[in-house]
């Protein structure tokens, strides 16, 4: 990420706040955090701010495109721009197929899907304005899931929506190449997090994988910066799986 302004939407905690604190480590030049947890905000800022470099934050409810494209602006105004968005936020919603009510798929659409299309419309319009660096005038990564093409149990939503932002990537990238736009997505499969272990799922991540392991976080979390770095001049609307062999698509 090195000399890249960098806005992560979900970035208060999880992989959000991993992806924001690994930016820094390598070398982004100012790191904003959108998340709807003011107080997370500010503490996954905390990097940026021992690094000395422009920090932001926005408290905001991604749902409606007035709340978001109006976080986006204050972080990218307070930053002096954006060069790369990082779409984490999401709802993980779990319920049997026949118990899913309107309610549930309202609130997984909005947040997964309709959220992450209001972020990635509000930064493209800014990054259209700036002053390309090379061939690339930004970057936009959205974290989608495995679960987009495999099927479990409980999940049917979450998957749904999952599947339509891996579809929203690639056609916001086939719009937006003439302006020099790179839109990708990254698909992680189960990770080895501290709620994985507590609730006792590291097992089932071993035997889900041929590597013997559920993947680490930080593994998840490189590819994410790969996609959204200056080293990154000509892939878009890829999908990126990084599941240690769990699914091949």
């Amino acid at each position: 990420m090195q000399g890249l302004s960098v806005v992560i939407v979900g970035g208060g905690a999880g992989l959000g706040a991993l992806i924001a604190r690994m930016a820094v480590e390598n070398g982004a030049a100012a790191l904003g955090i959108i998340d709807i947890n003011a107080e997370a905000a500010q503490e996954a800022l905390a990097p940026a701010r021992e690094a000395g470099i422009p920090a932001a934050f926005a408290a905001c409810d991604i749902r409606t495109a007035d709340a978001a494209h109006a976080a986006l602006n204050k972080v990218a105004d307070e930053l002096g721009g954006i060069d790369t968005l990082v779409n984490s936020a999401a709802i993980y919603p779990r319920k049997p197929i026949l118990e899913i009510t309107d309610a549930d798929w309202d609130a997984s659409n909005a947040i997964n899907v309709k959220g992450s299309y209001h972020m990635m419309v509000a930064a493209i319009r800014r990054m259209q304005g700036q002053d390309p660096k090379g061939h690339v005038r930004g970057r936009i990564v959205n974290i989608t899931s495995v679960d987009a093409f495999k099927a479990h149990p409980q999940n049917a939503h979450y998957a749904a929506t999952k599947a339509a932002v891996v579809s929203l990537t690639r056609s916001m990238a086939q719009e937006v190449a003439p302006d020099g736009i790179l839109v990708n997505s990254v698909a992680p499969a189960g990770m080895a997090t501290q709620k994985a272990r507590e609730l006792g799922f590291l097992g089932e991540l071993a035997k889900a994988s041929p590597l013997g392991r559920g993947g680490e976080p930080q593994e998840m979390a490189e590819w994410v910066l790969m996609a959204g770095g200056p080293k990154n001049t000509y892939m878009t609307g890829e999908n990126i799986i990084v599941s240690g062999g769990y699914i091949y698509a």
